[in-house]
């Protein structure tokens, strides 16, 4: 299975949701990216969360009520499941919808013909149906859900970005005007206090929310958290370094406020 959920508490309704964190590209579908082996790396490197996994995993191991975890098990560029499949999607203004077209550097990652359903009907919608099920889960067992969207992001912009000229602080908090509470807001702001300082919706704002309870189930709240990587690593690739700890004590303590 190319995505993984992994069950916490019966009683959390906390769901960490981690959907950039790989690296894996299935064979068919690497044989349609036009990039060859070592520009193909370097784009991973770029886009890729690396241990946002790790992180999810140490804060669960800490927190006192367990949350639950949604692991997409594939990288962004096979498809990206946080991504509108239509054109609300704004993403698609440099080729980066659903099913990515271009790269971070707004170069050609797959050929101008290629037909997104196909990837769409594979990996996109069986991985929102899994999510949408998983937040009915919680719904259907506690009352409440609240997706914890887990990223990381490049302490310099990327051609990529939309929103690039933005603040880029240790912290960024992606916020949805519907899904998130002021209440929800405040956690973050306070668990991640520590970090380095956050800021809101800068580099990059909204948050995942399965379509299904998008602007419509109040009983659903959402927030993104975006960790700028030099807090833990080298950039753009390279392992964890020891500020994951503190960074995962501080997903511990919010998911605790939130539990």
């Amino acid at each position: 299975m190319h995505f993984q959920l992994l069950p916490g508490a019966p009683e959390s309704p906390v769901l960490l949701h981690v959907p950039h964190a790989a690296r894996a590209i299935p064979q068919a579908v690497r044989d349609g990216i036009s990039l060859d082996d070592a520009a193909l790396q370097d784009e991973l490197d770029q886009l890729t969360d690396a241990h946002t996994d790790t992180l999810a995993e140490q804060a669960a191991a800490a927190a006192a009520v367990t949350p639950w975890r949604f692991v997409n098990r594939l990288s962004r560029l096979v498809v990206d499941p946080e991504r509108f499949p239509d054109e609300r999607e704004e993403m698609r203004a440099v080729g980066m919808g659903a099913v990515y077209t271009h790269t971070s550097r707004r170069a050609r990652l797959r050929p101008a013909d290629t037909d997104p359903k196909p990837l769409i009907d594979a990996y996109f919608e069986p991985y929102a149906q899994a999510v949408t099920d998983a937040v009915e889960d919680r719904l259907a067992a506690t009352g409440r859900a609240v997706l914890v969207d887990v990223h990381s992001y490049p302490s310099r912009a990327l051609p990529y970005e939309l929103h690039g000229d933005g603040v880029r602080p240790p912290i960024c908090l992606g916020t949805d005007a519907f899904h998130t509470s002021a209440e929800l807001l405040g956690h973050a702001e306070r668990a991640f206090a520590p970090c380095g300082g956050t800021a809101v919706n800068s580099p990059f704002a909204g948050t995942y929310v399965p379509l299904r309870h998008y602007g419509r189930d109040p009983r659903v709240g959402a927030l993104m958290i975006e960790i700028r990587r030099d807090l833990y690593r080298a950039e753009p690739g390279g392992r964890a370094g020891p500020g994951l700890g503190p960074l995962a004590a501080a997903l511990a303590r919010l998911v605790g406020a939130l539990s």
